[in-house]
C-alpha cells in the first residue's frame, strides 16, 4: 500500500486495545451517524405521508425514492473524486448542512402552505444529492480515524448506529407527524445541523491531515482520476467479488418490499404487524452489530461472509413459506443479523484493501452498486409478485441468493480464502 494510505492512520500506539467508547473521534463519528440517519428516516416517513395526502397516488411514492436515487447515479464519480481530494470531514459536514437547509425548506413550505408535489420532488432531489456526497464520504472517513486492527470493530459499531437509527427514526417521525409535517422537518433540520457540528469537532492526527493535503496536490480532476474508483474495483477480483456478492444478494433477497402484502393477505396482522415486520431485520442487525463491535471476527472471515449471505437467503425462504407471525418475525431478525455480518466483513475488507487516496471513489461506486440493487430489488420483487404471487417471488429471491453464493465461491476463490481483515491492510 502506498505511503499516503499508511500515514493516514492514527498515531496512537494503543488504538488497537482502546475500547471504542473511549475513542473520542469514533464517538463523535458515531453520534453524527445516528443524528443524520434518524433525521433521514424521520424525513422519509413525513415525505411519504405528505405526498400521499396531496396526491393519493402510489406511483408518486415510488417517484420519491427515484428522485433521491438519481443524484447518486449521476454524481457517483464526482463524489468519489471530491472525497479523495478534500478533507472528508468538511465534505460530510457541508453535505449535512445542505440536507438541513432542505429540511428547513420543507418545514417552511408546510407552514406556509406553498409546498406542492413538484416542490417536494425538487427538494427531495437536493436531499438525494446531499446523501450522494455524505454516505460514501462518511464511509471513507472512518478508516482514517482508526488503526487497521481496530477498523472491523469500528465498522460494526458504526453499523449499529445505522440500525439503531432505522429502528428509532420511523417511529419518532410518525409520532411527531401527529403535530404536523413541519414539526418532523424542523426536527430533521436540527439533527442534520447537529451532525454537521459533531463532524466539525473530530480531530485527526497531524500526519493524516498532511497526507490528505499531499494527496490533493498532484492530481487534478482528470477523467482517469474521476473514473479511477471503477477501474480499481475491476482490477481487484476479491474486492469486485465482495461488492457484487452483496449487490446480487440485495437484488434477489428483496422480501421487505413485499411486507405490506404479507401483513395484509398472508399473516393478517394489519398495520401494527407491518410495523413490527419492518423493524425485525433492523433489530436483528443491531444485536449482531453491537456484538461484533465488542468481539470482532477472528480468522476465516471470507468464508464467514459467504456463510452469512447463504443464511440470509435461507432466512428469506423461511419467511416466504411462513404463515405464523412469530416465525416470520424470527426469520426476518435472522435475515437482518446475517446481513449485518456480511456488511461488516465486506465493508472492512474493501476499506482495508483500498489505498486511502482511493477510498472516496471506491466508496462512491460501492454506494451506487448497493443503491441500485436496492431499487432494482424492490422492482424485481414487485414484478415477480405480479407474475407469480408474493410467496413464489420471495422464494425465488431466497433460492437465487443461495445459488449466487455457491457460484461466487467458484468465481472468487481468493475472497473465500481471506483469513484476517487487519493482516491484509499493509499489502
Amino acid at each position: 500500500m502506498s505511503s499516503t494510505s499508511t500515514t493516514e492512520q492514527p498515531d496512537q500506539a494503543g488504538d488497537d486495545q482502546q475500547p471504542l467508547r473511549h475513542h473520542t473521534p469514533f464517538k463523535l463519528f458515531w453520534c453524527a451517524s445516528v443524528a443524520s440517519t434518524i433525521a433521514l428516516q424521520m424525513q422519509i416517513v413525513a415525505v411519504g405521508w405528505q405526498v400521499y395526502q396531496l396526491t393519493h397516488s402510489a406511483f408518486d411514492l415510488g417517484i420519491v425514492g427515484l428522485v433521491q436515487f438519481i443524484p447518486s447515479l449521476f454524481l457517483v464519480f464526482v463524489v468519489g473524486h471530491v472525497a479523495d481530494r478534500h478533507d472528508r470531514r468538511n465534505v460530510a459536514r457541508i453535505s449535512a448542512l445542505v440536507e438541513a437547509l432542505a429540511a428547513a425548506t420543507l418545514a417552511l413550505g408546510s407552514i406556509g402552505g406553498w409546498l406542492n408535489r413538484e416542490m417536494i420532488f425538487a427538494i427531495v432531489a437536493v436531499i438525494g444529492a446531499g446523501r450522494a456526497f455524505s454516505k460514501p464520504t462518511m464511509s471513507a472517513l472512518l478508516p482514517s480515524l482508526m488503526s487497521p486492527r481496530a477498523l472491523p470493530g469500528a465498522v460494526a459499531g458504526s453499523a449499529s448506529a445505522t440500525q439503531f437509527a432505522i429502528i428509532i427514526g420511523p417511529a419518532l417521525g410518525g409520532l411527531l407527524y401527529v403535530a404536523g409535517p413541519a414539526v418532523v422537518y424542523a426536527s430533521s433540520c436540527a439533527l442534520f445541523a447537529l451532525c454537521s457540528l459533531l463532524l466539525s469537532l473530530i480531530r485527526r492526527p497531524a500526519s493524516a491531515t498532511a497526507s490528505a493535503a499531499a494527496a490533493a496536490k498532484p492530481t487534478g480532476a482528470s477523467l482517469s482520476s474521476v473514473f479511477a474508483g471503477l477501474a480499481f474495483i475491476r482490477s481487484k477480483p476479491a474486492i469486485f467479488g465482495a461488492i457484487s456478492l452483496d449487490m446480487f444478494a440485495v437484488l434477489l433477497g428483496g422480501a421487505t418490499a413485499l411486507l405490506p402484502v404479507y401483513a395484509n393477505d398472508i399473516l393478517h396482522t394489519g398495520a401494527a404487524g407491518l410495523g413490527l415486520l419492518r423493524s425485525a431485520p433492523a433489530a436483528g442487525a443491531l444485536v449482531v452489530a453491537l456484538w461484533l463491535a465488542r468481539r470482532p471476527l477472528g480468522g476465516r472471515v471470507g468464508r464467514t461472509m459467504f456463510i452469512a449471505v447463504a443464511v440470509f437467503g435461507m432466512a428469506t425462504i423461511v419467511f416466504g413459506l411462513s404463515h405464523w407471525f412469530p416465525l416470520s418475525l424470527a426469520a426476518l431478525a435472522v435475515l437482518g443479523a446475517a446481513d449485518m455480518i456480511s456488511v461488516v466483513v465486506r465493508s472492512s475488507f474493501v476499506q482495508l484493501e483500498t489505498p486511502d487516496a482511493m477510498r472516496g471513489r471506491v466508496s462512491a461506486v460501492n454506494s451506487v452498486f448497493i443503491g441500485t440493487s436496492n431499487q432494482l430489488g424492490e422492482f424485481e420483487s414487485g414484478l415477480t409478485a405480479a407474475w407469480f404471487g408474493a410467496v413464489p417471488a420471495v422464494l425465488i429471491g431466497g433460492i437465487g441468493t443461495v445459488v449466487i453464493v455457491l457460484l461466487w465461491i467458484r468465481l472468487f476463490p481468493s475472497l473465500y480464502q481471506v483469513d484476517r481483515l487487519s493482516s491484509r491492510s499493509s499489502q
